[in-house]
């Protein structure tokens, strides 16, 4: 600072934490499953798409878009889990992937945005608030069979 000239600082963020949630989407049903992690590993994405299949225990198959992260491959399960439990989800599982230079938005992105609209898009101080928070927007987009355009 000098004589006659104004007093300068500039604004520091300071992130307490992160957490990460997954969604999918059952387009036709209008139904959405959503989970709360402290991270988005390899291994969390697993134990996820492990919960929508032990959740369909008798679908034959579960169509499963999504990106190209290098999340979303099927040697996760291997590494997350036994030889057996991974062959046991990925037999449920067809993965679909979108284009890698598209530029359109998923339904569970869509759905995230509305989300982050009605619930979760501010700062939330805390990993409870959150799961509390987000339990309580998929009960009622699921309750109410909230279609997505």
């Amino acid at each position: 600072m000098r004589p006659g000239s104004p007093e300068k600082y500039d604004y520091e963020y300071v992130m307490n934490s992160m957490a990460n949630i997954f969604v999918a989407v059952e387009f036709k049903a209008r139904k959405r499953v959503t989970q709360v992690t402290k991270r988005r590993t390899m291994k969390d994405f697993a134990r996820f798409v492990k919960m929508l299949v032990d959740g369909y225990p008798d679908a034959e198959v579960i169509r499963l878009v999504t990106d190209n992260l290098n999340t979303h491959k099927e040697k996760v399960f291997y590494e997350t889990f036994s030889k057996e439990e991974a062959e046991r989800i990925l037999s449920k599982i067809e993965f679909h992937y979108t284009p890698k230079h598209a530029s359109w938005l998923n339904a569970a992105e869509i759905e995230i945005n509305v989300m982050d609209i009605e619930y979760t898009g501010r700062r939330i101080g805390d990993e409870e608030t959150l799961i509390q928070e987000v339990v309580a927007w998929t009960k009622r987009r699921n309750d109410q069979k909230k279609k997505i355009n």
